[in-house]
């Protein structure tokens, strides 16, 4: 009985934080490459994320976080590298309901890499460089963006719950692969980028996003099913801090991070408000996320 108990409890300590699903699409890119290997590098990747620690938390597997990683290969440069782009979502489900809600909605259009089939798919955060900088840049990405999404995750179930993360994030970012080849990692290289992304989360300047966040799920979210009126309070108040921020940062990269995928929910979470409150949240939402401005319009 001991012995089953304890067996039971090694395979409890070992569950993994990820439930992702990774998927490559070549369909955009004639090779002579053999497609099984792009069947073999989907497997090693999604082990990569599946398979690994990527926290100390014990945690059930009801308790993972529900991800996808969608690689669309768009280009083979020959000698075994690929060009291509890398959509990212995470979803957090919303307390007394079945409903997920969208934390991350991402896509990065800066993903080369070099793989040969059956490589070892390899990943240490205290040598992201690895010996070839085209072959590490694929696990430093996908690493950069699983410690982003547990640092999110982890934001909306308490405050500044996911400072850990978005450092492990900037770590990622300092010790970048470096290739001519290789872009997505510098300030220099583009605004809306992974340098920037994790700059802004470990920013003082954006502190207040990160309560956004908080105030969003725990404090909107998840009280829509039982309060409706206190889960809109929320939310709102979620809108006052991000508004606070873009006063101050206009136009950031955080900002458009956090909106994407949320339009369409926060326009039915308001649609039943009173028409104050529906004034108040358009009002906001109109000058935070301008590229959603047709669909808050609705909002009258």
């Amino acid at each position: 009985m001991l012995l089953i108990f304890f067996i039971g409890m090694a395979s409890f300590i070992q569950a993994q934080e990820l439930q992702a699903r990774f998927s490559v699409i070549t369909s955009k890119v004639s090779t002579t490459t053999d497609r099984k290997v792009f069947q073999t590098l989907q497997t090693g990747l999604t082990n990569f994320l599946n398979n690994r620690r990527w926290t100390n938390d014990i945690i059930q597997p009801n308790e993972k976080i529900q991800c996808s990683f969608l690689l669309t290969i768009e280009q083979d440069l020959g000698n075994n590298v690929y060009k291509g782009k890398l959509t990212v979502q995470s979803a957090r489900p919303i307390y007394n309901t079945t409903y997920d809600s969208p934390i991350v909605n991402f896509l990065d259009d800066n993903v080369v890499f070099k793989y040969i089939e059956f490589q070892p798919i390899e990943f240490n955060e205290n040598r992201v460089q690895g010996n070839d900088p085209m072959v590490a840049n694929i696990t430093a990405i996908l690493a950069y963006y699983v410690n982003i999404i547990i640092g999110l995750d982890k934001d909306s179930f308490s405050p500044r719950g996911g400072d850990a993360y978005f450092q492990k994030a900037w770590n990622i970012v300092n010790n970048a692969p470096d290739s001519r080849d290789i872009s997505g990692w510098k300030s220099f290289e583009s605004l809306r980028n992974r340098y920037w992304l994790a700059e802004n989360l470990n920013s003082s300047r954006y502190a207040l996003v990160h309560d956004a966040f908080y105030a969003y799920y725990r404090t909107g979210m998840d009280l829509i099913f039982e309060n409706e009126e206190a889960g809109r309070t929320g939310i709102l108040n979620c809108l006052n801090y991000l508004n606070s921020v873009n006063v101050e940062n206009p136009n950031s990269m955080v900002m458009q991070f956090f909106f994407q995928g949320k339009s369409n929910e926060i326009v039915k979470v308001f649609s039943k408000a009173s028409s104050e409150i529906k004034s108040r949240a358009r009002e906001i939402l109109i000058k935070v996320d301008i590229s959603h401005t047709q669909e808050y319009k609705d909002l009258k």
